[in-house]
């Protein structure tokens, strides 16, 4: 079936989607420089698949390299890329560490891309490159607003980029998978999302409070024009988004893409609260939380929720499991790595 490269294949998303790329088939070569990630996340791959992926600690930056690395795997049929700087916080306060991460190493994975003789590209991108929306839910024919963030800036020029490639390399195909809100685990709790110090995202946060590691879970805001005042957000459970990747990657193998770039929203296309979230949580682990409404924080848009029409019906994915389903395999994951 040929080989695939997965960038940042040992982070939350990237390595779920190894398992599903390894249950459908597919060889798996993975790419990470293990700056925002674990080694000890491939024998969590293995133990699900009983394979064990080819695994190369590189730094993306160095060009040199990456090039070396193609001419030492030249079977590679397609690349799914997840290798980036993520935290919106930090890209405001580091502006040049996420534009010199996050896009100069796009540019010479393309680079070396357009030299086979066909390439599949997936790109990891995110609905920040929407902004507040005008409209809800969100299409793929919302416009692209100015970026709240560097992070969010990076996105948006990587999609141009890829872009303004596949116009001028009829060799190379690629779509953008905008996701919403990740979260969640493995049903079997060997590979979850693992962040390094204080996390950035919620649901972290939620089952770091309920298991002592953080004192109190702040909900920044409740005075917002939602009906409990709370942001909304469209939390995607990340075995559902991974299957994506895989039946995108597929749609370009098969040469079943419609055009040479196209862009597709992965959401649940439900909007939930924050306190919703919180309710959930209580409600699948049997715990109560500690949280604080605190001030509005900056950046944080209203509400974003998709409209996952297109991703349903062209190409025959739609997210089979809920809020409750993500978050008890969250909180399972939670306390395995505690123990």
């Amino acid at each position: 079936m040929g080989k695939i490269l997965v960038t940042g294949g040992l982070g939350f998303i990237g390595s779920h989607t190894v398992v599903e790329l390894q249950s459908s088939g597919y060889d798996v070569v993975i790419i990470d420089d293990l700056s925002n990630s674990s080694i000890d996340v491939l024998d969590g791959i293995s133990s699900i698949t009983g394979k064990k992926p080819e695994f190369v600690k590189l730094d993306l930056k160095d060009k040199p390299k990456v090039e070396d690395f193609f001419k030492t795997h030249s079977a590679i049929k397609g690349v799914i890329h997840f290798a980036a700087s993520k935290a919106v916080g930090e890209s405001v306060q580091e502006p040049l560490k996420y534009y010199e991460n996050n896009i100069s190493t796009l540019v010479y994975i393309l680079k070396e891309l357009q030299k086979l003789p066909s390439a599949s590209f997936i790109f990891s991108s995110s609905c920040t490159v929407y902004g507040q929306a005008d409209t809800l839910p969100i299409t793929e024919n919302a416009p692209v607003k100015k970026a709240e963030s560097p992070y969010g800036n990076t996105k948006q020029i990587g999609e141009e980029i890829i872009s303004d490639t596949c116009n001028v390399s009829k060799n190379l195909k690629a779509i953008s998978l905008r996701y919403f809100n990740p979260i969640g685990a493995h049903e079997s709790a060997k590979i979850g999302e693992l962040p390094i110090g204080v996390p950035q995202n919620l649901v972290p946060f939620i089952t770091q409070t309920a298991i002592g590691i953080r004192e109190q879970l702040s909900v920044f805001g409740n005075d917002y024009p939602t009906p409990d005042g709370t942001c909304i957000r469209d939390y995607i459970h990340v075995v559902d988004l991974a299957k994506a990747h895989v039946i995108a990657l597929e749609r370009l193998l098969k040469n079943d893409n419609k055009s040479n770039y196209e862009t597709f929203n992965l959401g649940t296309g439900k909007g939930s609260s924050v306190l919703e979230v919180i309710e959930s949580f209580e409600r699948v682990s049997e715990k109560k939380l500690n949280y604080k409404i605190v001030g509005r924080r900056e950046g944080d848009i209203i509400s974003a929720y998709a409209d996952t029409k297109k991703a349903n019906e062209e190409l025959g994915w739609k997210a089979q499991l809920n809020l409750d389903d993500a978050l008890r395999s969250a909180w399972k994951w939670e306390q395995t790595i505690r123990e």
